[in-house]
């Protein structure tokens, strides 16, 4: 995915409100912009960081900029969760998810049940393979994690894929690493034990379990390569 319009740096001054920044812009002023991110930001909200932001066509948003990715270190992040599923999207059409080939046809936000929809559902001839997308923006020592907070959601989620499987289809989950300093995955268990256990069971079922992660510029987010799963219970 390549950015349409030129990004503008800014510098971090707090996170706050879920879905509330404020940041220096370029030009010296403190400024609030939205931040597209409902998770805990967990070691990409430094305060003093380097940022990026997005400007919105539409003027009748309360704040028009928009919070696209954080610089920790020499790593850029992205952080805007509204832009991963068609940064995954955009690389299973093209090719470059291997477990996800020659797929002829892609629908977003597929209603599953009478109370969860899931990211994506492919079709390729007669079957049909149902596809959650997390964003993980959080690394420890190497190791992309997630979640980076408590998520029930998640966890619904998860159950959700295992329940489509029982009933013939495939299931699919797909983290997407928004950062290159990672270079292996496990789920965060010490933050959401019930996620992590609940991933191994829904693994043990059927449901196949990726991690694939993005090259983050300011320029674009691409979708390079397959990173090794390590934990208990879930095929590496």
């Amino acid at each position: 995915m390549i950015f349409a319009n030129p990004l503008q740096k800014a510098t971090l001054v707090k996170r706050y409100k879920r879905f509330l920044a404020d940041v220096i812009n370029d030009e010296g002023q403190e400024i609030t912009v939205h931040c597209p991110n409902s998770g805990s930001m967990l070691g990409c909200s430094t305060p003093g960081s380097e940022v990026m932001l997005s400007t919105s066509p539409n003027p009748k948003r309360k704040y028009p900029q928009g919070l696209e990715m954080v610089k920790e270190g020499e790593t850029w992040i992205g952080i805007n969760t509204m832009l991963t599923n068609g940064i995954v999207a955009e690389a299973i059409m093209d090719g470059r998810i291997q477990e996800l080939q020659n797929i002829e046809k892609l629908t977003r936000e597929v209603k599953t049940s009478k109370s969860s929809r899931l990211d994506l559902l492919l079709e390729r001839g007669d079957e049909k393979i149902y596809v959650e997308i997390k964003t993980c923006s959080l690394v420890e020592d190497g190791w992309a994690m997630f979640p980076d907070a408590v998520t029930a959601r998640g966890t619904k989620h998860l159950n959700e894929l295992a329940m489509l499987v029982e009933q013939g289809n495939q299931g699919v989950l797909l983290f997407c690493i928004q950062r290159n300093d990672a270079d292996k995955f496990k789920p965060a268990a010490h933050i959401d034990p019930l996620y992590a256990k609940t991933l191994s069971e829904v693994a043990k079922k059927g449901v196949q379990i990726l991690a694939y992660q993005a090259e983050v510029t300011p320029e674009s987010i691409e979708i390079i390569k397959t990173i090794p799963i390590f934990h208990e219970g879930i095929p590496s």
